[in-house]
């Protein structure tokens, strides 16, 4: 039976702080580039209801079982499922490799953003406008070196001054500045000529468009976007106390994440639809080349307002990317800290050393290495360790974690750390979900985006 012990090492000054900060863990990068690029491919409305159905299902369920299962051990991820027998901690290990992988790529697209913030001031919205300028950038011997070298001591500093002096503080500034600032430019964009048949074709459903490519669609990006399976939430749970309601709680976070990408879709899409003429043509632009090719030149578009439009919204993207950075190097400082035993000025330099290395020789993949190609012709080191860690280590983790919960340890064992802190009237859905639904979802979710990447299926 795991201790039940509250964890010593770090501790939330309240469940808003855990609440903001585990909301600011999900608000990151997949929320700006990827979720407005989908609801414009799939129908619009119809992937935002599809979507909210699966936030509040599948998507709460495995955030209320991995934080209070977090919260329950007191531990990170390798001591949490190693608490309940030292047989079980491969199931810990392999979690926890996931955000070791993820962090140092996360940095370098956050030294992207980071130069793009700077260029609008230092460079104005029409020099950077156009593809010339990001390939150019990325693929420079020292100059994409530094920027990623730059977010990654911010990340750290704010991570060094620990959870309260450091986390909390930084979400409260952040947090509310980025919804600031999403309404903000969503508003402006809306005032553009054709914006609003823009906004109507996010808006409104199109249930043409519905499909199982939708809900596959749907279910990966809620998963990744939720920072599930990668030992974020077990971390953040183990920092809670008994008395913080996880249902409220989860649900809250859900809500977050999903009015993020909400405002995520309405400030891109009905802008990229005035530039592009049809959400088709938005529809066939995702990734990087949506978020510093394509705004770029719609912004640059906008006269005299380019350069402050600009600013404001990869300023908005800047702090998305932070506060996932700093909820990822938290959690593997925490499992450093955990598995070794270090203090946690110990345990975090040596993250910082893997993090900055790790950095550098995936960051080289565009340059130096640019001759390494994984995945197949015109790939990098960057979409290697994209794949493996979101689409192949991420769902096998969560199947793992479904496993043990739901037919080892016992569904009611998890349910029991919930009702410490107030009533879990949904736990009989909740425990089909982790039983059944949610490994069947799981399952899903890696067999199609492994067949995505070799071509064997298209979404």
């Amino acid at each position: 039976m795991a201790s039940t012990k509250a964890p010593a090492r770090s501790a939330w000054s309240g469940k808003w702080a855990f609440i903001l900060a585990a909301a600011a863990s999900a608000v990151g990068l997949g929320n700006m580039w990827r979720f407005p690029y989908l609801a414009a491919k799939y129908g619009g409305g119809t992937f935002l209801i599809t979507y909210l159905v699966l936030v509040f299902t599948f998507g709460v369920s495995l955030l209320l079982l991995e934080t209070a299962f977090g919260r329950k051990t007191g531990q990170s991820a390798i001591g949490a499922f190693k608490s309940f027998g030292k047989k079980y901690a491969f199931i810990g290990i392999f979690t926890s490799a996931i955000p070791f992988i993820i962090v140092p790529y996360y940095c370098i697209i956050g030294g992207w953003v980071t130069k793009y913030t700077a260029a609008y001031v230092l460079n104005g919205a029409e020099v950077v406008a156009g593809g010339d300028f990001f390939t150019g950038f990325i693929s420079s011997n020292v100059e994409s070196y530094f920027w990623m070298l730059l977010f990654m001591a911010a990340t750290f500093i704010v991570v060094a001054k620990g959870v309260k002096g450091g986390i909390e503080k930084a979400n409260l500034v952040m947090m509310p500045a980025l919804i600031v600032m999403a309404v903000a430019i969503a508003a402006y964009t809306l005032t553009m000529p054709g914006a609003l048949d823009g906004a109507l074709y996010y808006l409104a459903p199109d249930w043409s468009k519905f499909s199982p490519e939708l809900v596959i669609g749907a279910l990966g990006q809620m998963f990744y976007s939720l920072s599930l399976a990668m030992g974020i939430m077990i971390t953040y749970g183990s920092y809670l106390d008994k008395k913080s309601s996880l249902t409220q709680s989860v649900t809250r976070i859900g809500g977050f994440d999903l009015g993020v990408s909400f405002l995520a879709g309405l400030m891109i899409v009905p802008a990229a639809f005035v530039a592009m003429g049809s959400g088709e043509a938005v529809a066939e632009k995702s990734g990087p080349s949506l978020m510093f090719v394509i705004l770029p030149d719609v912004f640059s578009g906008m006269g005299q307002a380019a350069g402050v439009v600009g600013f404001v919204f990869f300023l908005l993207v800047l702090f998305a990317a932070l506060t996932s950075a700093i909820s990822l190097t938290e959690t593997c400082t925490s499992i450093v800290q955990d598995g070794a035993g270090w203090s946690r000025k110990k345990s975090l330099c040596a993250v910082i050393a893997f993090i900055v290395a790790m950095g550098i020789i995936v960051n080289s993949g565009y340059n130096l290495l640019s001759f390494v190609e994984p995945l197949g012709a015109g790939t990098t080191l960057l979409d290697f360790c994209d794949f493996l860690s979101n689409s192949v280590m991420m769902p096998i983790a969560a199947l793992m974690t479904c496993i043990f919960v739901g037919w080892i340890i016992k569904p009611k064992t998890v349910a029991d750390e919930v009702r410490l802190s107030g009533p879990f009237r949904a736990e009989k859905m909740w425990t089909v979900m982790v039983k059944y639904i949610a490994p069947v979802l799981v399952v899903v979710i890696l067999v199609a985006y492994v067949a995505q990447q070799f071509g064997l299926f298209v979404m």
